[in-house]
């Protein structure tokens, strides 16, 4: 932690800040803890925009402010995240994304002579061309509802208030307004509390709207977190997202047909930009931020740092809560996974792809991540055996196995039967639709150790690393 001195010199006035507006000119950087930092917290208004892009850090800051700041405060936070898949605090990973698409990442949208970079070829041919991709992070957040994409081209707004002010409704219309003043037209809150806008059906052809003639497209979800003494309604809004093409695989899952889950599922919608840029949205969101709560010049525009923040020790404390694994996969409320329909749940399965065993059978019970309970059948073994009773063994060892910590389904199978068993193509089909790469292709590793690899990448991470006890 830095000493007095240091923390005392965070709190400046910023003339040159990016952020800065001719309206409202006192810009200053978040301190961490010094005097004026309990004076913020203790402000009835306060308003933040954070320069950091990692969304495990804005989330972890946006707790920080829901947990510290006065019970009777109002609290507007900005902040604009890299690529990153985020689902709602009781959605299951395996059913909401396309693991295996997010640990490609995304295609560039760089010219192609800047995509490339050439790598030597392990088989001898020389080198060749690798195209470079840009990483997506899997984050879970500590609020519900629905799984949301972000990029750079998205704005995320927060409204931290007290539960007798809350309403689900009333900072979504604070946004439609704003949006309005940057002439944004056909914006408006819908019945699920999501802002949507409608567009006339030859400009936004394609999808059906909820006014003749008229397509509805969603802009802006929400989310929402309570407690005793503090309400957070936030949400994401579609600005310019050169991504959004690219979402629909992200959040479609192919275990989708093959698994029943207990905790929020996501509903699809159309999405589109509402094509106006992030610092203007800061702007006007602040702007009606200050018209709701205390008129043009209320509340003081702080700037939160990356390095400023990473001094705060509950802010720490909640980074490394937000990317452990253990809290990505292992908050996964209970699912049942089943190839075939049972009398919980009967519904047609998928066609499968995979040339898997005739008469292959799979029924897995799985709570935060730990399989419960196992029934595998149909498996071909190599010798002449009593089939009932080595599928008994082998689905007994799958219990309380983790599958994020399972790094090849061939291999955990093979371990857990008795007798020579013939598991290739099962394994590989349950790979692929838990999301775990095939060895011998891209790497032998389990969800929660790609997870790990790809969090220590970032800044970050390094520096909790660096920072460690």
């Amino acid at each position: 932690m830095a000493g007095p001195s240091r923390l005392a010199a965070i709190t400046r006035r910023i003339s040159s800040s990016p952020y800065q507006s001719h309206s409202h000119p006192k810009i200053v950087t978040w301190p961490a803890q010094t005097r004026p930092y309990t004076q913020y917290l203790s402000r009835p208004l306060q308003i933040y925009r954070s320069t950091s892009t990692d969304p495990y850090l804005n989330l972890s800051i946006e707790h920080h402010l829901l947990q510290r700041s006065h019970p009777d405060s109002t609290i507007l936070f900005l902040y604009t995240n890299r690529p990153s898949v985020v689902i709602g605090r009781n959605q299951n990973p395996w059913l909401e994304v396309n693991l295996h698409l997010l640990r490609q990442g995304l295609p560039p949208s760089a010219p192609l002579d800047q995509q490339q970079t050439p790598s030597a070829d392990t088989h001898g041919g020389g080198a060749h061309i690798k195209i470079k991709t840009i990483p997506v992070s899997l984050v879970r957040r500590r609020s519900g509802g629905g799984t949301v994409f972000h990029d750079a081209g998205n704005t995320n707004w927060s409204v931290i208030c007290p539960p007798a002010v809350f309403d689900r409704d009333r900072h979504a219309e604070m946004v439609v307004r704003a949006l309005r003043r940057l002439g944004v037209d056909g914006v408006r809150v819908n019945g699920r509390h999501d802002i949507v806008m409608d567009v006339d059906a030859a400009v936004g052809r394609g999808y059906g709207g909820e006014e003749e003639g008229k397509q509805t497209f969603k802009v802006s979800g929400s989310a929402y977190k309570l407690t005793r003494t503090r309400s957070l309604h936030h949400g994401t809004c579609l600005l310019r997202s050169e991504n959004l093409g690219r979402v629909s695989g992200l959040l479609r899952s192919p275990a989708e047909g093959f698994i029943k889950a207990r905790g929020v599922e996501s509903v699809r919608s159309p999405i589109r930009n509402v094509g106006v840029g992030g610092e203007e949205f800061a702007d006007a969101v602040i702007g009606e931020f200050r018209r709701m709560y205390g008129g043009e010049g209320a509340g003081d525009r702080v700037v939160v740092c990356e390095e400023e923040a990473l001094m705060m020790e509950d802010v720490v404390k909640g980074l490394r809560e937000l990317t452990s694994p253990d809290w990505i996969f292992g908050q996964t409320p209970q699912f049942t996974f089943s190839t075939h329909p049972t009398e919980d749940d009967p519904r047609e399965r998928p066609r499968i792809e995979h040339s898997l065993p005739y008469g292959l059978q799979a029924h897995f019970t799985v709570r935060h991540g730990d399989i419960q309970s196992a029934a595998v059948s149909g498996l071909e073994y190599q010798d002449s055996v009593d089939e009932a009773s080595q599928n008994e063994i082998l689905s007994k060892a799958l219990v309380n196995q983790h599958i994020h910590h399972i790094k090849d389904w061939r291999t955990t199978l093979k371990q857990a039967s008795p007798s020579p068993v013939d598991v290739d193509d099962a394994g590989e089909w349950l790979n692929h639709i838990f999301g775990i790469q095939t060895p011998g292709v891209k790497g032998d590793r389990s969800l929660a150790e790609t997870t790990i690899e790809m969090i220590a990448q970032t800044k970050v991470a390094q520096y909790l690393s660096q920072n460690s006890d």
